[in-house]
């Protein structure tokens, strides 16, 4: 038998007690990043909480100057309506670059639900994915920071970060998936950054956990700091790597009973090229990821969490080619579209 007890007769017997960490995390913030000159720029930002624990946050850090927040979504709602996951990934993220056509705004944020990741919304509404955040975010913190350390990435996020560790002369250590992986490294390479392609950035003297309303100031502060909207940024990142780079994802089922097949037809495909460009390395530390010769990369990766899910993640300079390195990698397991 549970026993159980009301709330209120708790706290009034002394079993439980209530507390409040934001005054703490918000001092440790100023520690971090001050945050005048983000609310003087007079900034126009638009924040989706996605429903979530981020409501309010970034708000109550820049609110009382000429930067201006407009938050949507920030009703905490554990349904997570009009999505299937709350991340901040499109589609959920169309709210957000609705509203940011919609008032002309500088930049849109979105947390997911627990705000422990972020997405971002340029000036035209254009979503910038996980990894090209990923090398911005690097890329403020060793140019406008000036921070020197470590480089922690998994093996699913961009190459960018590697070009940005040779021009500024910092080591990039490559994890397998997930902060599990990534938090434990940046501890014991004391890295200024870690991160993962779902849009989770952990950063030095914050714990070596993802963090999704330090790193939207960090962004801020960019934008404040450079004076350029975040298309320009996005652009100004591709001039100091000396290439675009383009990324995209796909995630496919297969029947449980197939599961030792596809494995096994992965486990055994040894491609000399793919998609035209020629296989220069093979990375088993998490998957199959293969280099390419222009830098970029094909992962192919089984879930660890959903049993008969299987990832395709790309990244190259060639644009025309994104698609059809998914479908080389679909073809390798014997799942591509017209199979």
């Amino acid at each position: 038998e549970v026993k159980r007890i009301p709330l209120e007769e708790a706290i009034e017997r002394g079993l439980v007690e209530r507390f409040d960490p934001a005054p703490i995390y918000l001092e440790h913030l100023e520690d971090l990043i001050d945050a005048e000159p983000i609310k003087r720029a007079g900034l126009l930002v638009v924040h989706d909480a996605m429903w979530g624990n981020g409501a309010g946050w970034l708000e109550r850090i820049l609110g009382g100057g000429r930067t201006r927040v407009v938050g949507i979504r920030q009703e905490r709602n554990p349904v997570f309506p009009g999505m299937i996951r709350p991340e901040p990934i499109p589609p959920n993220i169309q709210a957000c670059q609705e509203k940011v056509r919609e008032i002309g705004a500088d930049v849109g944020i979105v947390n997911d639900g627990d705000a422990d990741r972020i997405g971002i919304v340029d000036e035209r509404g254009r979503f910038l994915n996980q990894l090209q955040v990923y090398g911005l975010l690097a890329l403020y913190l060793l140019e406008v920071r000036g921070w020197r350390g470590p480089i922690v990435k998994t093996l699913s996020t961009t190459s960018m970060l590697d070009k940005l560790g040779e021009i500024y002369g910092v080591p990039v250590y490559h994890t397998g998936v997930g902060f599990k992986y990534v938090g434990p490294k940046m501890l014991e390479v004391d890295a200024i950054v870690g991160g993962e392609e779902s849009g989770g950035y952990a950063f030095r003297g914050n714990i070596p956990e993802r963090d999704g309303i330090l790193a939207p100031l960090f962004f801020l502060d960019f934008m404040v700091q450079t004076g350029k909207k975040p298309s320009e940024l996005l652009e100004y990142l591709y001039q100091v790597v000396g290439a675009r780079y383009y990324y995209d994802r796909i995630d496919r089922y297969f029947p449980l009973e197939e599961g030792e097949t596809v494995r096994r037809r992965v486990e055994e495909a040894r491609p000399s090229s793919l998609a035209g460009l020629k296989v220069t390395s093979l990375d088993t530390t998490d998957g199959y990821k293969y280099g390419l010769e222009d830098g970029g990369w094909l992962l192919i990766r089984f879930s660890g969490t959903e049993p008969g899910l299987i990832r395709f993640y790309c990244e190259t300079t060639h644009q025309d080619k994104v698609r059809a390195l998914l479908e080389e990698g679909m073809k390798l397991a014997g799942l591509a579209t017209d199979s």
